[in-house]
């Protein structure tokens, strides 16, 4: 049980890397690059739908 202290949190993990991306996305938009910007975009709802099917993981073993 201690140990769980030490695990890392890939939930955690993958909404910095959203965040991330998104700001990134956010940037390329506001210097023009809109090609940048669709593939930053489309690289945070990947790791948007990651972190969605990791929730619902969660939630189903909380259930059980």
């Amino acid at each position: 049980m201690m140990f769980g202290l030490f695990k890392s949190n890939p939930l955690k993990k993958l909404r910095k890397q959203y965040d991330t991306a998104l700001q990134d996305a956010m940037q390329a938009q506001r210097h023009g690059d809109i090609r940048l910007y669709a593939e930053l975009s489309t690289e945070a709802d990947k790791i948007y739908q990651k972190i969605k099917r990791l929730e619902e993981g969660n939630a189903k073993a909380m259930g059980q």
